[in-house]
């Protein structure tokens, strides 16, 4: 028990330093030549990379309805899996090239939103989402995340407090449905 309250302690006094450092102003993005309608578009505070897994349909489907929700609001939201580029569609590279060309895009892409929007499920964060989220956070972006997954319920780090610790707001609701209207609601009264 007395583990317990020193770590939430712990928390208590790092967490909020964490927030306030990753709520500050997020540098100016400049266009650059690229390879996306999104990547073309002049920051106006508003461009999402959306960090998530991608690796099967219910992952990409859930993906694409949050992406709608904030592209309803203004946003515009590089997506990844409609965005970018997935591994199991490129052909005649080698794994060397496959890896870096991956890395390049979204490493730019990343660089040039202004907001990260982090699916947060599943045992354990997707890795690469993680280390899109902590360039963005290292670079002063705006950090948001949303949580449906029930494997993990009541627990007070239910979240790891690296990850946590960069975002200025989780939404989370077990319930996808519910979620995308809190979502939709969370919008309609505020800027990410």
């Amino acid at each position: 028990m007395k583990k317990k309250i020193a770590v939430l302690a712990l928390l208590g006094a790092i967490l909020p330093f964490s927030l306030v450092a990753c709520s500050g102003s997020s540098s100016d993005v400049n266009t650059t030549e690229a390879t996306t309608e999104t990547s073309n578009k002049i920051s106006n505070g508003k461009n999402v990379y959306f960090a998530a897994p991608l690796f099967n349909k219910g992952e990409k489907d859930f993906n694409l309805e949050i992406t709608n929700v904030l592209e309803e609001y203004g946003y515009q939201v590089f997506l990844p899996q409609r965005d970018g580029m997935l591994a199991a569609e490129v052909e005649g590279k080698s794994e060397e090239e496959l890896v870096q060309m991956i890395f390049d895009l979204d490493y730019s892409e990343v660089n040039k939103a202004d907001i990260i929007f982090m699916s947060i499920d599943g045992r354990a964060p997707d890795e690469g989402a993680c280390v899109e989220l902590g360039i963005g956070y290292a670079n002063g972006k705006r950090c948001y995340g949303v949580k449906t997954d029930t494997r993990i319920i009541g627990s007070t780090l239910e979240i790891n407090p690296m990850i946590s610790g960069c975002m200025i707001k989780i939404f989370e609701n077990h319930d996808g449905d519910k979620l995308i209207e809190e979502l939709r609601q969370y919008l309609s009264e505020n800027e990410l």
